[in-house]
């Protein structure tokens, strides 16, 4: 039976891919929207915390797997509705639990570091591809991962920049810097680099959707569903 396709929307903080993300999932037919992390799942309630009071300490590989618990909790929902021949649109999913947490092992010395990775010493783990993937494999992988890359200067000019622990210019570098490293599009046909500096709400929308129609990620396929 044909099963809808997963397709993931990836960026910095303030990088416009909720907005894409929402407008994916109007376009796509029989669509549903899962934005990571839930905070209204029990343990999104206490990523929202950490996330939002600058105060609340806790070591970061805790952090990381937190974020993992967190998308294990939709694993399921996710998969049901594909099955069921519904197109699930995703904002931010793995890439980002990796891309953030390397950037945390790697940022040093830097404007906020006692806010951004905090509650513990950095360990060798922090830095290691294959152990922060770890807690991931098993669930879904996207059909199509779409990355949205811009200017830092660009975001940090955007409304609400700085409201969340994150969201330093220094550190989205970092963090733009692991993303480009995981993200490899020379290995992985599913994942597309897609530069959005300089373009508008509606031309970002018409890039992106002209990228999915283009390789097919409106149809339904006959596959199963791709693990990590």
């Amino acid at each position: 039976m044909p099963r809808g396709q997963l397709i993931l929307i990836e960026g910095l903080d303030r990088s416009g891919k909720s907005t894409q993300a929402a407008y994916l999932n109007s376009k796509l037919p029989s669509s549903e929207l899962i934005k990571f992390p839930d905070r209204s799942t029990p343990i999104g309630k206490i990523i929202n915390e950490y996330l939002t009071d600058k105060s609340f300490k806790l070591c970061d590989q805790s952090a990381h797997l937190l974020f993992s618990a967190n998308r294990w909790e939709l694993n399921q929902q996710i998969r049901e509705l594909l099955n069921q021949g519904k197109f699930v649109v995703l904002d931010r999913y793995i890439y980002s639990g990796i891309a953030y947490t390397l950037a945390k092992h790697d940022f040093q010395g830097q404007e906020g570091d006692e806010i951004v990775s905090s509650g513990g010493p950095r360990s060798k783990e922090l830095g290691d591809v294959d152990w922060l993937l770890g807690p991931d494999k098993g669930l879904p992988k996207p059909d199509l991962t779409l990355f949205l890359t811009l200017d830092l200067e660009e975001i940090s000019k955007r409304k609400g920049w700085g409201d969340e622990r994150y969201e330093m210019q220094q550190f989205q570098a970092k963090v733009k810097e692991c993303f480009l490293k995981i993200l490899t599009a020379e290995q992985d046909p599913t994942i597309q680099i897609v530069d959005v500096g300089g373009k508008d709400i509606n031309q970002v929308s018409e890039l992106l959707w002209e990228i999915i129609t283009s390789k097919g990620h409106d149809k339904l396929i006959d596959e199963p569903i791709h693990l990590i």
